[in-house]
């Protein structure tokens, strides 16, 4: 069985798509289409920049959908086969596109209408994020309660664990850490993702949300929100929910294998999954699309 894996908000770079949409119609297309739905030159900011543009939240979540897409859509013409769809937070979008649950152009209004939304929400309510390294899910949730204003974010492996909060919980959560000898990183975000900071968010997203018809899924859809499979009547309220709970990845990677996957493969730009899911369970081999030169050997997966 394969898993296919598609990133979230963090594995943006300047460049991701363009060799795709060189070397291929079908990328090509997929790209154009983004840009006549959004009314702008997305393509251009994925393929081009400025950085600075790619990175803002409202341009990135459709930039990184319409990547995954098109690498997902390429690799189907050579011979990709997918037995099972999970996503990491904004890639759930990408995931239930795959699975045939969300029309490609509703999840990149969708998603634009998110990004806008959740920076909105961070402008108004300013926070920030840590790593916690090394320490199980439970100690970090601990610590998370005992400097307060602060709630696991992503539990995304063994020893990995993403804080979301204002930034005085987070700065007492890192010293809590450094107090007892662990090890911490802040990270450079622009709010408190996946906390109750981004209530704000989800109320301005759901009417979105309300507007969209889902499609019971043809590809089981591994949900990272809820770490189970899950069918049409439970996608609007895990995207909804998704804002301000937990990414549950490493729970949904166990899963995955529980379910008889016996490899992954990421798609879109970055690595980090992959990563994550040899943390998760080192026999799971993965790999990673991107780029025409991933596209080799497909077929024998």
């Amino acid at each position: 069985m394969i898993a296919l894996l598609f990133p979230g908000q963090g594995a943006q770079e300047v460049g991701m798509g363009e060799e795709l949409a060189q070397a291929f119609p079908t990328a090509e297309r997929t790209f154009a289409e983004a840009d006549d739905v959004l009314g702008y030159a997305l393509s251009g900011v994925c393929f081009r920049g400025p950085v600075e543009r790619l990175t803002e939240t409202d341009v990135c979540q459709p930039a990184l959908v319409t990547t995954s897409i098109a690498a997902w859509r390429v690799a189907s013409e050579h011979g990709l086969r997918a037995d099972v769809v999970l996503g990491h937070s904004l890639g759930e979008y990408s995931a239930l596109v795959a699975a045939g649950a969300m029309p490609f152009k509703i999840a990149l209004r969708i998603v634009a209408e998110r990004g806008a939304a959740m920076q909105e929400a961070a402008l108004a309510s300013p926070g920030a994020m840590a790593a916690l390294l090394g320490m199980s899910d439970s100690d970090a949730a601990a610590l998370c309660n005992e400097a307060g204003e602060c709630w696991p974010a992503n539990y995304n492996c063994p020893g990995q664990v993403v804080a979301s909060g204002t930034r005085e919980g987070i700065d007492r959560l890192l010293g809590l850490v450094a107090e007892r000898g662990g090890k911490a990183a802040r990270l450079s975000v622009g709010g408190a993702f996946h906390s109750p900071l981004m209530e704000p968010a989800a109320e301005r997203l759901r009417p979105a949300l309300q507007a969209w018809e889902p499609e019971e899924p043809t590809i089981p859809f591994l949900s990272t929100t809820t770490a189970k499979p899950e069918g049409a009547s439970a996608l609007r309220k895990i995207l909804l929910d998704q804002l301000t709970s937990p990414v549950r990845f490493g729970e949904a990677g166990r899963a995955a294998v529980e379910m008889g996957v016996t490899g992954a493969v990421e798609v879109g730009p970055g690595r980090v999954l992959s990563g994550l899911m040899k943390r998760i369970n080192r026999r799971i081999p993965s790999r990673q699309i991107g780029a025409p030169a991933d596209l080799l050997g497909l077929g024998g997966l």
